[in-house]
């Protein structure tokens, strides 16, 4: 397939893309894996772990590497076009994820878990911050540039963050208590505060994360890309 004059490796490939695509599909894995061993309250809790948005913000990541790993072996351009799409909603989501959880973890880390249910460096460092760089070096390095535009990102992200607190409260619904510990000391008020607040972080950082590809893949051609239509994307 013909690459996009503005992508700076090749990809699909069997080589650097296939191997980054590789190393974050089993470093995800491995952290789904944990969950499984991990014996928390939340194992037998309605919802699961996907109480958590860091497991949905994973789950999404597994989903673009493992189909990126299928697009490098097959050189298939749909897998590829699939993989990027999911890619515009899991990256700038994890970027969210690592920036609200390493600054509420530096404030009270019981803000976010428990003491008894602290993760240990390595885990935490697997859910907490290794998808926002694997993702941003798959879209700085292998992708096309982004084309939806600022506006339909702040519309995405304000749909994505308030259906979360919607889970949220249903999975309160039937637990009795809310994922993290944060979600129980706020009022109704000071929720809404806080997922307006992700919707906006989450829109920044698609824009940052744009701006970088654009300074390191061209920045007067990604800008003018920026305002064309997804479908454009090739």
């Amino acid at each position: 397939m013909a690459q996009h004059p503005l992508q700076r490796l090749t990809s699909p490939s069997r080589s650097f893309s296939l191997l980054l695509h590789l190393l974050g599909a089993a470093s995800f894995s491995y952290n789904f894996r944990f969950l499984t061993q991990w014996e928390t309250p939340f194992n037998e809790a309605y919802g699961w772990h996907f109480q958590f948005l860091t497991i949905i913000g994973l789950s999404a990541s597994l989903l673009a590497f493992v189909l990126g790993i299928f697009a490098d072996l097959t050189l298939n351009p749909t897998l590829f076009k699939v993989k990027n799409t999911i890619c515009i909603v899991a990256t700038p989501l994890e970027v969210l994820i690592s920036i609200l959880y390493w600054g509420i973890h530096m404030i009270n880390p019981e803000l976010l878990f428990e003491g008894e249910f602290q993760l240990p460096l390595l885990p935490d460092l697997g859910f907490h911050l290794a998808p926002a760089v694997f993702l941003s070096l798959d879209l700085i390095l292998l992708s096309p540039p982004w084309t939806i535009p600022t506006y339909g990102v702040m519309s995405l992200s304000t749909v994505l963050a308030f259906s979360y607190w919607y889970w949220v409260e249903l999975c309160f619904s039937y637990n009795g208590w809310y994922p993290y510990p944060l979600f129980g000391l706020l009022s109704t008020y000071q929720r809404i505060f806080l997922f307006t607040f992700s919707a906006l972080l989450t829109t920044g950082s698609s824009v940052a994360l744009k701006w970088v590809y654009a300074r390191v893949n061209g920045y007067d051609k990604a800008l003018h890309e920026a305002h064309k239509p997804l479908k454009k994307v090739n």
